[in-house]
């Protein structure tokens, strides 16, 4: 028995979590990795070969690094928790004109719940991952932090991981920079593994077409949202669309109208099965809703407080006040920030550290407006 403890390793078959088990087990611990499964292609409708972390190659190149260093290691299928969670609650926010984050929501109620599972199963102290992100205790709590690698930092998609997970994480990688941990992977003697590409792209969406998937997953969808109006800001109604679950707070291509400048979508109406088109600065907003919170610095936020609030991975963040209202969180931003999708998550800053994060409720929006437009003007809406 190592006196470092037991840890089971998430292994996808990718470099982060490959170089993360073998820097545990060289550094002691009792190593066990274990590959989860959660999904396959055969349900998504794609017809791209498969690729990224739930594919036969990733399983077993997972499996060779375990076996060459000495260490067990196990497949678990999780699809069908994956499915019922994960993909229909997808499929239920394209629905309800909003945005999802599956990613985040696979990280923080399937896979760290899942790996406490198993590891209580196989009598191991810790969970490990490969994810580029701190943890540390303080004043009680456990807290995420960014890692040294901006780059690479994913702290963003860790803000729901509740405090019970997080006492039994480890993250090998936070202190280190992508460049080297490819090094690794070379010094360990894995050359294809260190210029293996990444994927950026959803599981279980693998060629990025989410629209196809929503029609293989939901029958009929095509025909039931088919012709819903194309409203500007000022509420006039400027052409025909193909269905609002089609669309995307912020997108600009693939619209299928032209009215003669670069149009954006501001917003997704799905009860009048309406999109709202308007120019870029449309899409600023000073103000949103955040619902199904998870905290993580502090027990409960003040009454108000100042933040930075990233909306999105790649953001940079935007300096807001944040206020309570009801179960919600009411954020003001000092600048406006660029399209704000509801679905996708908010997640607030103090310096590097995670105070926590939430689901994008709303922005004030143009529904009324557009509705009580429409009636005036006698158009179906």
């Amino acid at each position: 028995m190592s006196k470092k403890g037991k840890v089971l390793v998430a292994m996808s078959g990718g470099i982060d979590s490959t170089v993360t088990a073998l820097m545990l087990n060289d550094e002691g611990y009792e190593v066990i990795g274990i590959t989860m499964k959660t999904w396959d292609y055969s349900t998504s409708g794609s017809r791209k070969k498969e690729t990224g972390c739930c594919n036969l190659d990733s399983f077993n190149d997972a499996r060779a690094a375990a076996v060459e260093h000495g260490f067990p290691h196990f497949v678990l299928d999780l699809r069908d928790e994956f499915g019922n969670f994960v993909i229909d609650n997808f499929v239920d926010e394209y629905l309800a004109g909003r945005t999802p984050n599956p990613c985040v929501l696979c990280n923080t109620h399937i896979k760290w719940e899942a790996l406490l599972k198993r590891a209580d199963g196989l009598g191991c102290d810790y969970i490990a991952t490969g994810h580029y992100a701190n943890i540390r205790k303080e004043n009680g709590r456990y807290i995420v932090s960014k890692g040294m690698d901006e780059t690479k930092d994913q702290s963003y998609v860790l803000w729901g991981v509740r405090q019970e997970c997080l006492s039994r994480t480890i993250l090998p990688l936070a202190k280190y920079r992508k460049t080297e941990i490819r090094q690794m992977a070379l010094d360990y003697g894995y050359p294809e593994l260190a210029k293996k590409s990444e994927s950026y792209e959803i599981c279980f969406v693998p060629d990025n077409d989410y629209r196809g998937f929503l029609k293989h997953k939901v029958a009929g969808l095509e025909e039931k949202v088919a012709g819903g109006n194309f409203v500007w800001v000022n509420g006039t109604v400027v052409g025909k669309h193909n269905g609002y679950p089609f669309y995307t707070v912020g997108q600009r291509k693939g619209l299928g109208i032209a009215l003669g400048k670069p149009v954006f979508v501001i917003e997704i109406i799905p009860e009048t099965n309406t999109v709202v088109l308007g120019d870029e600065k449309d899409l600023d907003k000073k103000q949103m809703w955040v619902g199904k919170l998870n905290l993580q610095k502090y027990e409960q936020i003040p009454e108000e407080m100042e933040a930075v609030t990233k909306i999105r991975y790649k953001d940079k963040g935007t300096l807001s006040h944040l206020s309570h209202d009801g179960d919600e969180l009411r954020v003001d931003f000092y600048e406006a920030a660029k399209g704000v999708a509801p679905g996708q998550s908010a997640v607030f800053y103090e310096g590097d550290d995670v105070i926590g994060g939430g689901i994008i409720q709303r922005t004030p929006g143009l529904h009324d407006h557009v509705t009580q437009f429409a009636m005036m003007n006698n158009q179906k809406v």
